[in-house]
C-alpha cells in the first residue's frame, strides 16, 4: 500500500487553496450569491485556472457547465464589484473587460471584437530594485460603471492573470468569470478600443511571458489592447 505523508497531504491542500474562482458580483454594496449573476466557470470545483491564450474557453471559462445567469441592473456611474471565493492569492495583475451584449446577455456568447477594457490593477515597480502587485492578497475588485456607457445589457468578465510562474510560454495562470449586467442611466459614448476574446493576447506579451523575481523586473507593462489607452472611462 503507498503511503502518503501528512507534508504531502499539506503540501497538496495548499496548491489547492492558492486557486480560487470570482463567482459573485457586488451591486449596490452587497455581494449577490455565487454563480447566481455569474455564469458558473468549468472550475468552480477544482479552482484550476486557464494558461491558453487562444481557447475558446479564455472568454468565459464555460465550454463544460452550459451555464445559465441573472442579469442584474447596475448604474451607470455606480460602483460595480467582482468578488472571488477566498482572495487573489497570487502576485498578478487584474483587467476587467466588458461587451455589450446587443440586448440579450443570456444568449451573448461575446464572438468577435466586442470587449473593451474598463478597469485594471497593473504591477508597481521602481526600476528594477523592487516589484509589487496591489491587487495580490484582496477578496475582490470594485470599478465605477463609466457614466457614459450606454444603456443596455452587458458581459462583464473578470481576469486576474497570476504571474508567480510566468518565466516559461503558457505559465501564467489565468482566472476568469463573466457577470451579466444590465446597464440603466447610461450615456451616449462609444466603448473602445474594441477586442476579441480569445484573440487579444498572443501569451508572449512582455505583461505574461515574464519572470518577475530574477532579474527584478525594471518596469512593468499591462496586457490590454491599448497601451496608449488601456482603460475606456468614457
Amino acid at each position: 500500500m503507498k503511503t502518503i505523508s501528512i507534508a504531502s497531504v499539506l503540501a497538496l491542500a495548499s496548491a489547492a487553496a492558492a486557486h480560487y474562482t470570482f463567482p459573485s458580483l457586488v451591486v449596490d454594496g452587497t455581494t449577490t450569491p455565487a454563480w447566481v449573476n455569474v455564469r458558473k466557470t468549468n472550475n468552480y470545483n477544482t479552482q484550476a485556472p486557464v494558461t491558453d491564450v487562444t481557447s475558446p474557453d479564455f472568454r468565459c471559462y464555460d465550454s463544460e457547465t452550459d451555464p445559465t445567469a441573472e442579469t442584474i441592473t447596475v448604474a451607470a456611474g455606480s460602483q460595480l464589484g467582482i468578488m472571488s471565493d477566498g482572495t487573489i492569492y497570487h502576485p498578478g495583475v487584474v483587467n476587467v473587460y466588458m461587451a455589450n451584449a446587443d440586448g440579450d446577455a443570456d444568449s451573448f456568447a461575446g464572438d468577435g471584437p466586442v470587449w473593451f477594457k474598463v478597469y485594471q490593477i497593473s504591477a508597481v515597480t521602481d526600476g528594477g530594485s523592487s516589484i509589487s502587485f496591489p491587487a495580490e492578497g484582496v477578496p475582490g475588485v470594485s470599478f465605477t460603471v463609466p457614466e457614459a456607457l450606454p444603456t443596455g445589457q452587458y458581459l462583464v468578465r473578470m481576469e486576474a492573470i497570476a504571474l508567480h510562474v510566468a518565466s516559461t510560454f503558457g505559465g501564467a495562470q489565468f482566472y476568469l468569470s463573466c457577470g451579466q449586467v444590465a446597464v440603466t442611466g447610461g450615456g451616449s459614448g462609444t466603448p473602445g478600443p474594441l477586442v476579441s476574446i480569445p484573440g487579444v493576447y498572443t501569451g508572449y506579451e512582455p505583461g505574461i511571458l515574464i519572470n518577475i523575481n530574477y532579474p527584478i523586473p525594471a518596469n512593468y507593462t499591462q496586457p490590454g489592447p491599448d497601451f496608449l489607452q488601456p482603460v475606456w472611462s468614457g
